[in-house]
């Protein structure tokens, strides 16, 4: 009995895109395995940090703070420096003048090239669903039946932030832990996915049209 390559050839492509794609993927990896911990420490702490404050606060309430926040540190730092610079006598100029100067704007070859990569993700997505509300596979279709329903005793036990912290949580700390013990966490997958695939050709064996057409 064959398997449908379809799927896995569609989510393979979506992962290398996403991973060798330009500088972005690679410096995505980087962050997410704490090559510099610096930085994936900036940003990990940020992020729990928004979602925490959104726990407490409206979204409204939280960008306010946020931007008031930034907006004091700044305007104190320009007086700082007008008082400063008044006292010394010196013309050094506007504090932030540097970035002032920075290009922010996004050029027509940027916005094409991430146009482009979202309408390929867009389009994939929209198949997949397509393949599995359709029923092109019965078997896939019963998975993520199973998978929706799991995901109804999920959401009655956590709000949607709840689980976004703890995906973002995941999110930096399990390609860590599967780099350091990567053979044994293998070995683990490699026995639930025998035993998933025994009891998934048990129940294809049963079930009159759950088994795959051949290529």
């Amino acid at each position: 009995m064959q398997t449908s390559t379809e799927p896995t050839k569609t989510h393979e492509c979506l992962w290398t895109s996403w991973k060798c794609h330009g500088t972005g993927g690679r410096a995505s990896i980087d962050l997410l395995y704490w090559r510099d911990l610096k930085q994936t420490g900036i940003l990990f702490g940020s992020v729990l940090l928004l979602l925490f404050s959104l726990t407490q606060f409206s979204v409204v309430s939280v960008i306010a703070y946020l931007a008031l926040a930034a907006l004091s540190a700044t305007i104190s730092f320009r007086i700082y420096k007008s008082v400063l610079q008044a006292v010394q006598k010196t013309d050094e100029g506007h504090p932030f003048k540097s970035y002032l100067d920075v290009e922010i704007s996004l050029s027509q070859e940027q916005i094409q090239k991430y146009a482009d990569n979202a309408q390929s993700y867009v389009n994939n997505t929209l198949k997949e669903l397509r393949r599995l509300f359709l029923v092109q596979d019965l078997v896939d279709s019963l998975k993520f039946a199973v998978l929706m329903w799991l995901l109804t005793y999920v959401g009655a036990l956590f709000n949607g932030l709840t689980l976004m912290i703890m995906a973002v949580v995941s999110m930096f700390t399990m390609p860590v832990v599967y780099e350091k013990y990567q053979a044994q966490i293998d070995q683990y997958l490699g026995l639930v996915r025998t035993h998933v695939n025994s009891v998934v050709a048990k129940i294809q064996a049963k079930i009159p049209g759950a088994k795959r057409k051949a290529e």
